[in-house]
């Protein structure tokens, strides 16, 4: 069904002895709109990208439900990271948005990627000296705004 109306438009193309501008336009925004978000398999952040990338300080990580205990994002007080395809992707923390425990952000937004992190604070729990634990969901959108990740787990936020 995807395909019907991009094949209509080429069959009808092909029909005419000139395809306009607007019309090739118009065929090229019709198949991207029914492309479908490619999932994101986000890869987890170790202390070998923490030390790399300088990722010390106050936030949240995030962890998914059957995922283990390893952080798959980080929602800090000026930027986002996750792991995709093993290059680290940074986002803008938006000023706008909630502030979370530790100067976290609920908002990040980068060109190719947009990340919010829900979390619970009613529900959190204490599980370390200086670190909380929420219940959470990171949902995270390509530039078309499509989810391309959205997960429930676990935000520990501390120092």
């Amino acid at each position: 069904m995807r395909f019907a109306v991009p094949l209509l438009a080429l069959a009808l193309a092909a029909c005419s002895s000139e395809v306009s501008e607007e019309e090739r336009a118009a065929a090229v925004a019709e198949v991207e709109a029914a492309q479908v978000p490619q999932e994101l398999e986000l890869g987890a952040i170790r202390y070998r990208e923490i030390e790399q990338h300088d990722l010390y300080g106050a936030g949240c990580s995030f962890a998914p439900d059957g995922g283990g205990l390893s952080a798959v994002a980080l929602a800090m007080a000026e930027e986002g990271h996750f792991l995709l395809d093993g290059e680290l992707i940074t986002l803008a923390a938006d000023k706008g948005s909630a502030e979370l425990p530790y100067l976290a952000r609920r908002e990040y937004d980068g060109l190719a990627y947009s990340m919010t992190l829900d979390l619970d604070e009613t529900a959190g729990e204490q599980s370390g000296e200086e670190t909380s634990d929420y219940p959470a969901t990171l949902t995270i959108r390509d530039a078309r705004e499509q989810v391309v990740y959205e997960k429930p787990g676990i935000a520990q936020c501390g120092a």
